[in-house]
Parts: structure tokens; C-alpha cells; sequence
């Protein structure tokens, strides 16, 4: 797989997911992602972005500020 913006090549590594929704910041630690070894950008496979959403969306309903969760440790 080449990377979307560089077409580089695309290395399957463990990253940290970061949003801010409505001030309330959601960390999402040892997400498998896919790295450009050229240029750095982080993509995902469909089946973790859909999961992504789903974390994103459960924690957002129970915190109000700040929440750091493990990707692998969520049942969402």
C-alpha cells in the first residue's frame, strides 16, 4: 500500500488517536495504524476508523472534559 498524499510506503505501526469535540479532549492510545515511512502521515483501515467513531462518540457521551482511553481495551 503507498501513502495517499506522497505515495510513499505505508508501515503497519501503533499510534495515539487525538480529538477535540466541543472542548472535551479524547485520547485514543495504541490505535493500529498505517505510517507513511516518508512522509509521516497516519491512516487507518476502514474497520478502525468505524471503531475510532464509535469510541469517540461513547466516551463523548460519559466525559465532559478530558478522557484517555486504550483502543484495544474498548468494547466500542
Amino acid at each position: 500500500m503507498s501513502c495517499f498524499l506522497c505515495k510513499g510506503t505505508l508501515r503497519k505501526q501503533t499510534t495515539n488517536f487525538m480529538t477535540d469535540i466541543d472542548n472535551c479532549f479524547i485520547i485514543i492510545k495504541n490505535v493500529p495504524s498505517l505510517v507513511c515511512s516518508q512522509c509521516g502521515e497516519i491512516s487507518y483501515t476502514d474497520d478502525v476508523a468505524a471503531k475510532l467513531e464509535r469510541i469517540v462518540k461513547a466516551v463523548r457521551q460519559a466525559v465532559s472534559e478530558v478522557a484517555i482511553v486504550n483502543f484495544q481495551d474498548s468494547v466500542a
